[in-house]
């Protein structure tokens, strides 16, 4: 009908975690014969960044899209020391043992991905198999330090317009072929508004792990990766990215030789997982597992 909204293609759902939380999560319809896919964010991100994928794919697949705590309609954390890997990957095992889902097919952008990594460690058998997003077991100190740059600033706008030049100028040149228009569509899945203004849609807490622990993890993350790639496995990398550096992406592929590396020209950290050679890429990485 003339001048009406087209119809959501997903479900707002919520479910309380151990700590009393209430975590939000779009839930996309789709078939039920095999796993569905469980889509985690990036660290300042929400379950926004996933619609276009979700679309894609539902309703072939059930399409979970997660909000972690402090992002999006998810409650905020009182203790700011709880945003951290292993509070998320024991959030993602909540959220699928409330929907009775026994495996899924992990899509996991930067933040998402170490999570999954964590996953693989904890909870193997809960990944039918794997897309990482622009993210490994090292991650290049430039791109933590750029995203260290704003993380947590709780910056305030007036216009779509002056949210999408703050953004912009947060990626620098790794997203030189994108619009302002681009830019301003990145703003609205990335911000709210807020009495009468425009803010980051996540709690500025979220950086407190950083300044007191340390930005880099401390631990060793290959024997997680390498749990990862026992099972199908596709790594999406940027080929600008300053976070996930081509030497990585070549150690990874040594260390799980059955991995499928796609390389996204002209894009940096991350990937928005629409662009024509990972749309290509995740299809055949799907079409590949009978599902």
């Amino acid at each position: 009908m003339s001048g009406s909204m087209a119809p959501a293609r997903f479900e707002d759902r919520f479910i309380v975690v151990r700590d009393g939380l209430n975590l939000h999560y779009r839930d996309y319809p789709g078939s039920s014969d095999g796993p569905p896919l469980l889509c985690l964010h990036g660290l300042t991100r929400n379950s926004r960044d996933f619609a276009e994928l979700a679309e894609r794919y539902s309703p072939r697949f059930r399409v979970l899209a997660l909000d972690f705590r402090g992002r999006g309609d998810s409650d905020y954390d009182p203790v700011p020391m709880r945003y951290n890997p292993l509070t998320y990957a024991g959030d993602v095992i909540e959220l699928l043992d409330q929907l009775a889902i026994g495996q899924a097919i992990f899509v996991g952008t930067s933040l998402g991905g170490l999570v999954t990594m964590t996953m693989g460690a904890i909870a193997p058998q809960r990944i039918a198999a794997t897309i990482l997003n622009d993210v490994g077991p090292d991650i290049d100190p430039t791109g933590i330090d750029r995203i260290l740059s704003y993380v947590g600033k709780d910056m305030r706008f007036q216009s779509w317009d002056d949210a999408a030049n703050a953004i912009a100028a947060n990626y620098g040149a790794a997203f030189d072929c994108y619009t302002h228009e681009d830019f301003v569509k990145m703003a609205r899945r990335n911000c709210r508004e807020e009495n009468g203004e425009i803010r980051f849609d996540y709690d500025m807490a979220i950086a407190v792990p950083f300044q007191t622990g340390g930005p880099t993890p401390t631990i060793d993350l290959w024997p997680l990766f390498e749990a990862l790639g026992r099972k199908p496995l596709l790594v999406v990398r940027g080929e600008k990215s300053d976070l996930l550096s081509a030497e990585t992406a070549t150690r990874m592929q040594a260390a799980a030789p059955d991995m499928t590396l796609t390389v996204v020209p002209g894009v940096g950290h991350a990937p928005e997982l629409n662009e024509p050679e990972a749309v290509a890429a995740i299809d055949a990485f799907l079409d590949s597992l009978g599902a």
